[in-house]
């Protein structure tokens, strides 16, 4: 992944650790004008793209288009039967250039948040090079929220089939927690079959505030806002269409076929964390004037390229114009020397 001209490479809910730090002062209309071109053959060994996927909303559908759907001059490598994709840059197999769940796999533990991931990711990615060929890498982070009340059934939904978040590290203050700080929901090995019911009462429920955990730093809700609006790019379920065309005008990068934009709604009956509810409209307000800023970027753009059009044309009409009366004078003068 390429800001301007030196940008890394890696792309999905994560792209380059070091982009906290390079919009750390940007404003929020000035946190939509960034550039970036994403080429991954021209990508420098610096930087990489990893996905912030908060457990379990659209990120599974956009990781999926990002290592099946992507127009690139090496296309990532997916076999029937295996869960991760092999995504190089081409001509250095041992390169990758996303760092995601269909990629690397959880390699940062199982739903990691944006703590866990920038604390982790550099180490993973370290250990796989020499000591002396671990240049400065750069990580942006990409992500794609979901209206908290779709996304709090999914996670019902979910856990009801069985699913649990075992393999999820929770890492907080350098460490996990231990079972008296969070406790479990259910004995057993599961929580299959819960009811809705159930599943809203535990207190212990981390799918009560989800959103908000994943995104944030420190203080919750204002630090998620500030992590959400420093991404290079982050995308809306519910927006499948804009999330596509903003992710290809803010890369530069072309997706094979369009996303597909599923309305199906669900009863609101669930009382949301006023945090997610408040983070979710935060996400699309912004998301919407990234996505417009856009829209007008490319309008100015082509009525730019008309008026240049139409610049040509006058041009080449007055030139014709010129020519057509030197030649009628031409003309004239000939005739006047015959007649003479």
């Amino acid at each position: 992944m390429i800001r301007n001209n030196n940008l890394g490479s890696m792309l999905y809910s994560i792209l380059a650790h070091s982009l906290f730090l390079l919009m750390e002062s940007k404003a929020i209309r000035r946190s939509i004008k960034h550039k970036y071109v994403f080429r991954v053959s021209a990508v420098p060994k610096s930087a990489q793209t990893l996905p912030l996927h908060p457990n379990p909303p659209g990120g599974t559908t956009f990781g999926r288009h990002l290592v099946r759907n992507i127009r690139l001059e090496q296309p990532c490598q997916c076999r029937a039967g295996q869960k991760k994709c092999a995504c190089h840059r081409p001509g250095k197999r041992g390169e990758s250039w996303l760092f995601s769940r269909f990629s690397t796999g959880w390699s940062c533990g199982l739903h990691a948040d944006w703590t866990e991931l920038t604390n982790c990711v550099p180490a993973v990615v370290d250990s796989k090079k020499e000591l002396d060929l671990r240049p400065a890498r750069n990580f942006y982070y990409i992500t794609i929220p979901r209206n908290p009340v779709s996304r709090y059934f999914s996670e019902w939904r979910h856990v009801q089939r069985g699913a649990t978040w075992k393999a999820s590290l929770h890492v907080c203050d350098g460490r996990s927690p231990t079972t008296e700080e969070l406790p479990s929901c259910y004995t057993g090995d599961d929580w299959s079959g819960c009811s809705l019911k159930e599943f809203m009462d535990c207190p212990y429920n981390l799918a009560n505030n989800r959103q908000v955990r994943m995104l944030r730093n420190t203080v919750l809700l204002d630090s998620a806002k500030e992590n959400l609006k420093r991404m290079a790019f982050f995308g809306l379920t519910e927006f499948q269409r804009k999330t596509q065309y903003l992710f290809e005008k803010t890369f530069n990068m072309n997706f094979i076929s369009p996303y597909t934009q599923y309305n199906s709604t669900r009863a609101s009956s669930v009382d949301i964390d006023e945090q997610l509810r408040t983070l979710y409209d935060y996400a699309k307000d912004l998301f919407l004037q990234r996505y417009q800023y856009m829209r007008q970027k490319e309008h100015q753009e082509a009525r730019r390229k008309r008026q240049e059009q139409r610049k040509i044309l006058k041009a080449k009409q007055a030139h014709n114009k010129e020519q057509n009366d030197i030649n009628a004078t031409t003309d004239y003068i000939g005739n006047v020397e015959r007649w003479r």
